[in-house]
């Protein structure tokens, strides 16, 4: 975790370790339970949490597609869950202000994962266990551990964002064009 710090908007790594997947339901709940005083079902200091609903695990696979949900959902849940812990988030697409600063107060980090990709992603779980809210199905929580899984830093702990330091814009069909990047890659 203290390398994360290190770590500055549009940097490129291959991240290797443990994460656990979680989307909105999943969000809503740790909240309640992080409001409401209950026992959260996973610890959330130190965590890293992918914004992902992996799809059904094919025979012989670790698991099935696995790719990034649009982060910007979960932005009305991310502060409280980055007071409780949590120190890493991966997804899509921008964020909030709000969420930017909180990524700032906490020293936090916010990755990217390459949309689009959910199969190739798969490739670089080497486990799977489910950790909390089976009901909830793709959404449940899981436990993943992962060998250089390729990233972008989107929001460094200082705050600056990919989507500022990058010359970004939307462009007319809604996909994100960027130019004058410069890239890096730093092993775990």
């Amino acid at each position: 975790m203290k390398d994360f710090k290190k770590l500055k908007a549009g940097e490129e790594i291959l991240f290797s370790g443990v994460l656990y997947t979680a989307r909105d339901q999943a969000h809503k709940r740790l909240v309640e339970a992080i409001k409401s005083g209950r026992k959260l079902p996973i610890d959330l200091k130190n965590a890293i949490i992918y914004y992902c609903g992996p799809t059904k695990t094919p025979k012989g696979m670790v698991i099935g597609s696995c790719g990034p949900t649009t982060s910007s959902r979960m932005d009305c849940f991310t502060p409280t869950l980055l007071k409780a812990g949590v120190k890493a988030m991966i997804g899509k697409g921008a964020r909030s202000r709000e969420v930017a600063g909180a990524i700032k107060k906490y020293k936090a980090i916010y990755f990217l994962a390459y949309a689009g990709l959910g199969a190739l992603i798969s490739k670089y779980v080497k486990s799977n266990k489910l950790a909390a809210y089976p009901e909830l199905g793709p959404e449940a929580i899981y436990r993943l551990e992962v060998v250089d899984l390729p990233l972008i830093v989107g929001i460094d702990s200082r705050g600056s964002s990919i989507y500022k330091t990058r010359h970004c814009f939307v462009a007319p069909s809604g996909l994100l064009a960027m130019t004058n990047c410069r890239r890096s890659i730093y092993g775990s």
